[in-house]
């Protein structure tokens, strides 16, 4: 069995991040007609966190580091929070629920931190955060309250390894009390990378078993996890 892997305490830690002087909210973009589903009941929550150095390494990734997205181009980072998503109980699920106008720019430099892109700030507001919030605010404080309490692994002692599906999983159940392992789902790329792993929690937003279509990579499966950004 794995070593549990060495704990980072809160997910993205202050000293960490310094938020540009220079931030401005990025502009919205009007979704297709076919991403536009308001009328689909909330039966849970999806926590998306990004492996960084996986994300930053494809083609979106590398052109998102030469626009100096902070995700791409710091290259300490691990996990990056990608969103957080009201799910239904089908496939289909509730998606730009409302207009939604710029995010203001005190709200954006408060999320910043855990999403360090204001055009995927942006998205995940308009997309999923009108499906149940009013303001900007409420939608990333409500993020930000469950994201500052995780646990998770620096990314120095995580990049390069091999560890299967599982190993993952159960540690980072054991970094976490109140997770459990079947509430750790790990996405992996076409190459057996670790590309993202997600939290399910339910309507209290309190950690849950992921449902049966989104439980991810079985646990045997052998994966391996990008290197840090040189």
């Amino acid at each position: 069995m794995l070593a549990a892997l060495p704990s980072g305490g809160m997910a993205i830690a202050a000293s960490q991040c310094a938020v540009p002087q220079d931030l401005r909210p990025a502009p919205p973009r009007p979704p297709r007609a076919d991403e536009v589903h308001p009328d689909i009941p909330v039966t849970h929550y999806i926590l998306a966190l990004s492996w960084a150095p996986a994300w930053c390494r494809t083609g979106a990734g590398r052109r998102a580091g030469e626009r100096g997205d902070a995700e791409c181009s710091d290259p300490s980072r691990g996990f990056v929070l990608h969103g957080f998503w009201p799910n239904g109980d089908d496939r289909q699920h509730p998606q730009y629920c409302a207009p939604a106008g710029p995010i203001d720019i005190a709200t954006l430099r408060m999320a910043w931190c855990m999403t360090p892109s204001a055009s995927l700030l942006q998205h995940e507001w308009a997309a999923h955060g009108t499906c149940g919030w009013q303001r900007p605010a409420d939608y990333f404080a409500r993020e930000a309250s469950i994201w500052n309490r995780l646990s998770l692994p620096p990314a120095g002692s995580l990049a390069g390894r091999v560890l299967t599906a599982g190993q993952l999983r159960a540690s980072l159940a054991a970094a976490n009390p109140g997770l459990p392992a079947d509430a750790v789902a790990v996405r992996l790329d076409h190459r057996q990378r670790l590309r993202e792993v997600d939290l399910c929690y339910g309507r209290s937003f309190a950690p849950v078993p992921c449902a049966r279509g989104e439980r991810g990579t079985p646990d045997p499966v052998m994966l391996r996890v990008s290197a840090m950004l040189q």
